[in-house]
């Protein structure tokens, strides 16, 4: 049976209305280094979205004995182009910064650092509002504060889990 044009562009309205536009992630991986990050997503058009959110060093990475006696507060930003128009769902590539304040425990000390990354991924949305996601890149860091902390160019990765609507 073949619908009548009309009837067939209101089902693709229905179902383009449907489809999330926002979504809220956390990554586990940066999570277990120490590095905090909740990232509030908005799809402005059908290929580019942006998200923001608050970035936390609170405490040493899960995966290294080193002890690091310092926190981090600050904020992080990213933009992600889609290939397909469907964002915030499918490959993409991006650009993310993370500013912020850092200070030693024993408050003696505080500096600015941050890092900036470019990464290729993709986004997946199950049951129109499970989010997976992962990617790989590079940057550079330096999130650094007197001899403690990372600085150079590093390979990036992103993995996220989260909720769309």
């Amino acid at each position: 049976m073949r619908l009548l044009p009309p009837l067939a562009l209101c089902l693709a309205a229905t179902a383009a209305q449907a489809a999330p536009k926002h979504t809220i992630q956390v990554d586990p991986l940066t999570t277990a280094l120490g590095f905090v990050h909740l990232q509030f997503e908005r799809a402005l058009t059908d290929r580019v979205s942006i998200y923001v959110g608050p970035h936390l060093r609170l405490f040493n990475s899960l995966l290294s004995d080193d002890d690091e006696p310092y926190k981090g507060y600050g904020a992080e930003l990213g933009v992600r182009l889609f290939f397909r128009p469907t964002a915030p769902e499918g490959p993409w590539v991006q650009m993310r910064g993370v500013a912020a304040h850092l200070t030693l425990d024993d408050g003696d000390d505080t500096a600015f650092g941050g890092y900036v990354s470019g990464l290729g991924g993709w986004t997946w949305i199950f049951d129109e509002q499970w989010v997976l996601a992962a990617g790989l890149g590079v940057q550079y860091l330096h999130y650094a504060i007197g001899d403690l902390g990372p600085k150079g160019v590093f390979p990036a990765m992103h993995t996220t889990i989260g909720y769309a609507f």
